[in-house]
């Protein structure tokens, strides 16, 4: 795509910004990424839907320069597309969920959050019994929800979220927390749309988090890098199974 078709207004899609930076203007950019990012991940901008400037502004309630802004962050970062439509003009919609982008994000996820298990792993003993501590309570819950056979999307999703942050938070440095509080909401997408088919198999990603947190307990960093990296990359192919049989959303 051109430089000169991205910039013309005739294409709906104006990426110059004229309006001067302020504290107020930069926060209701922010605000406004955020609230965008939110739709898409939540699936209320349904994968693969065109995204209107204009109608997004009115839905939201500000103007569409912070509008502008949002989409042009969110294209860097892979939630949304650009591509050509009628009479070749440009028109941006949201990313499709397919096998092929779960099982790259699953990959990029789990290498990033083993990262930070290998340090988390190397932390003093004090600090790595916190947060086995921690990681222990949390799949816990987990394991408590499979037993009684309790059907709660969301309570899991916030449970295992919970989970994997606390390993992100516990050693991770600035660098690698930018990057993976990027990436990491482009694979709760998926969770989100595919949860309910995936929900019979948390009983063995709660055993997966067992040898995360017996790796992290031990001080072992090759074991706690290795099992994280184990259970994103099983988790991709459970995912994947699912995508199978329920296909991909949004394609085209």
């Amino acid at each position: 795509m051109t430089g000169n078709m991205d910039q013309s207004p005739a294409n709906g899609i104006d990426t110059s910004e004229t309006t001067a930076l302020t504290p107020e203007n930069s926060n209701i950019s922010e605000s406004t990424f955020h609230r965008v990012r939110e739709l898409i991940i939540r699936g209320k901008l349904a994968p693969g839907s065109r995204i209107v400037e204009a109608d997004l502004a009115d839905r939201l309630g500000v103007s569409r320069t912070p509008i502008r802004a949002a989409l042009h962050r969110l294209r860097q970062e892979g939630y949304i597309l650009i591509a050509l439509g009628n009479a070749s003009k440009a028109r941006l919609s949201v990313a499709p969920l397919t096998q092929d982008d779960a099982r790259e994000l699953y990959r990029i996820v789990g290498h990033l959050e083993g990262l930070a298990a290998r340090s988390t792993a190397q932390l003093e003993p004090k600090a790595r019994a916190e947060i086995v501590q921690k990681l222990t309570e949390l799949n816990d819950g987990l394991r408590k929800l499979v037993e009684s056979r309790v059907s709660d999307p969301n309570r899991i999703f916030d449970l295992d979220m919970n989970f994997h942050q606390a390993i992100v938070d516990a050693s991770a440095g600035p660098r690698l927390r930018a990057i993976h509080s990027a990436i990491k909401p482009q694979a709760e997408r998926y969770w989100r749309l595919y949860a309910s088919a995936i929900l019979d198999q948390l009983g063995i990603s709660v055993g997966e988090h067992l040898l995360i947190i017996q790796s992290i307990g031990d001080g072992d960093s090759d074991g706690a890098e290795r099992s994280v990296l184990m259970n994103w990359q099983n988790g991709a192919e459970r995912l994947s199974r699912v995508i199978e049989t329920h296909g991909e959303r949004g394609s085209w």
